[in-house]
């Protein structure tokens, strides 16, 4: 049994954070820090966890991170790298939802979020997350940076042709659509019912955030580097990403053969039947991402198909898939959950 902190657990993301944990058998939540909202019971905020989390929010000041064996920050972007040096020094194990980790090269990071990074010496040991990919350099982290959503989808789609050099590395596309949970907690005009629903559009065409971070990722698999096009969209539902992903073929290859043996033995990745159109729903709520490969007309073009719940797979739930990884746990512990339909 270990003591885990929560710093920030008023956000969607937060919240199916304490979800998972409530559940999970070797986790004892011991704080949940909320400047706005301390003194209020957690069940106050979320009546979903009446029974399950018998906390209150408290102030980080308050919160005794420094006795927790593991800490998450579901926090917004440059707020982990605040507190993690002094956390770190005092043998707490960080996992880090934001992105303040995520980026190897510095300037690169501070161009994309706006600010100057205030731990730079820990994004040097930082170990990134996925989990399909870094299973033993998570089991020794001190500090894990916990992938994005709209990253997750696509690497995971993208990854075994990019490992195996099969596709043409310099023009991959990833046309990726969330939903509007993937803006956070907060309130902004652009995710008003009234803005969002009956409607659909892409965003960020010129250059989004997460552009930098999958670019890594795939440059890291392929071992060269890679060109990509990634454009991101807004759909009127509440959760869940579809990531259809599109590359030339170099050579003549199985592509289901591919998959199924990539991905075998992993629990959270299901490579669909060939012909399978998998769908957001048939995630919702669990920590699986469900994938399909197509090659239309027998072409050079190949199509994979990836979606995810982008509050399980793609934020909360691969955060305790990493933290189960990292204590030694049963990796499935407190995720094997069905999803949820309708």
């Amino acid at each position: 049994m270990i003591k885990v902190g929560v710093v920030g657990g008023t956000g969607y993301t937060g919240v199916e954070l304490l979800r998972l944990l409530s559940r999970h058998s070797q986790v004892e939540l011991v704080a949940i820090t909320s400047r706005g909202e301390a003194g209020m019971a957690v069940s106050d905020m979320f009546p979903s966890l009446r029974g399950r989390v018998n906390l209150k929010f408290v102030t980080p000041q308050e919160a005794a991170l420094d006795k927790c064996d593991a800490v998450f920050f579901a926090t917004p972007n440059g707020i982990a790298m605040q507190q993690a040096a002094e956390l770190v020094a005092a043998g707490v194990r960080i996992i880090d939802l934001a992105a303040d980790f995520r980026i190897r090269d510095i300037a690169e990071w501070e161009k994309w979020y706006g600010m100057k990074h205030a731990a730079p010496e820990l994004v040097a040991e930082a170990v990134y997350g996925l989990p399909e990919t870094s299973r033993e350099q998570i089991r020794n982290a001190r500090v894990l940076a916990n992938p994005g959503c709209y990253p997750t989808a696509v690497q995971l789609g993208f990854l075994p042709l990019v490992e195996a050099g099969a596709v043409d590395l310099s023009h991959l596309i990833a046309d990726a659509k969330s939903g509007v949970s993937g803006a956070g907690r907060k309130a902004e005009v652009h995710t008003l019912f009234s803005e969002s629903a009956d409607s659909f559009k892409a965003y960020g065409v010129a250059g989004h955030r997460h552009l930098p971070e999958i670019r890594q990722g795939l440059t890291r698999f392929a071992g060269q580097p890679v060109g990509l096009t990634f454009v991101p969209h807004l759909t009127p539902m509440i959760r869940g990403i579809h990531a259809t992903l599109y590359a030339r073929l170099t050579q003549d290859i199985d592509l289901q053969a591919l998959y199924e043996q990539r991905f075998a033995g992993e629990p959270f990745v299901d490579v669909m039947p060939a012909g399978s159109h998998p769908e957001t729903r048939s995630v919702r709520a669990s920590n699986l991402c469900r994938i399909a490969v197509h090659r239309p007309q027998g072409g050079d073009t190949v199509v994979v198909l990836s979606v995810i719940d982008n509050l399980v797979k793609g934020a909360a739930g691969q955060a305790v898939q990493n933290l189960n990884i990292m204590f030694g746990f049963e990796e499935s512990t407190a995720l094997d959950i069905v999803p949820v339909s309708p």
